[in-house]
């Protein structure tokens, strides 16, 4: 009796850890008049692992998502704490949408989502370590976040992307001291000519600008 009592418990445990997990839908929608998304990264996981906190250095991680948009070293930091983890292909324009299925669970998890801002420096959209809902659907608005990690020059010889074509440093040198040297909200372009002394083409903000919020995130579950 014991031995089909313990049974019973352990199919009753496996079936409570089978289900535990479910299905969410990640809705990205581009609500800026001119900046473009990079592949964005979407991640569910525990309430241990975060982003980034305000007012506090950018990870190298985060530093290169938000300076040449590639996600792989952010996803592979976040891994081995990640209960699902994904990057939407693809840039995401001024008025698009993108959707991805991620597992989570309705009981623990957490979502965040990031990806560049471009044509920016260093400036990226994020979604920071939010509850996932235990039914229905949850909708923010999300605001633009400057790494702090390279200097707001809107230089296109510094910046990736179609628009620019730079380099997009990745991982800039520093910390200098035009850098800001810790994460803030993003403050939007600015007037700062149209050419560098080497015919370098400077963002004009008057079609690049922003004022926050930059995306609309949506996350439902599916069952």
């Amino acid at each position: 009796m014991f031995t089909k009592s313990l049974a019973t418990l352990t199919l009753a445990l496996f079936a409570a850890t089978a289900i535990a997990q479910v299905d969410y839908e990640v809705t990205i929608t581009n609500i800026t008049p001119g900046q473009t998304f990079t592949p964005q990264l979407v991640v569910t996981h525990p309430v241990n692992a975060i982003l980034f906190r305000l007012g506090e250095p950018a990870s190298a991680e985060l530093e290169i998502l938000a300076e040449s948009g590639d996600t792989g070293p952010l996803m592979d930091a976040l891994s081995a704490v990640a209960t699902d983890i994904t990057t939407i292909p693809g840039l995401l324009g001024p008025g698009e949408q993108a959707s991805v299925v991620v597992s989570g669970n309705p009981g623990r998890d957490y979502l965040s989502v990031a990806a560049m801002l471009i044509p920016t420096n260093d400036t990226f959209v994020a979604m920071n370590r939010v509850k996932l809902p235990r039914s229905g659907a949850i909708q923010q608005l999300v605001p633009a976040y400057d790494a702090g990690t390279e200097y707001n020059d809107q230089n296109c010889a510094n910046i990736p992307g179609p628009q620019c074509g730079g380099a997009g440093q990745g991982s800039s040198p520093g910390p200098n001291e035009t850098d800001e040297g810790f994460v803030h909200i993003g403050n939007g372009m600015h007037e700062l000519g149209d050419v560098d002394e080497l015919g370098n083409t400077i963002i004009d903000p008057k079609t690049y600008d922003w004022r926050n919020s930059v995306a609309r995130i949506t996350v439902r579950r599916m069952q």
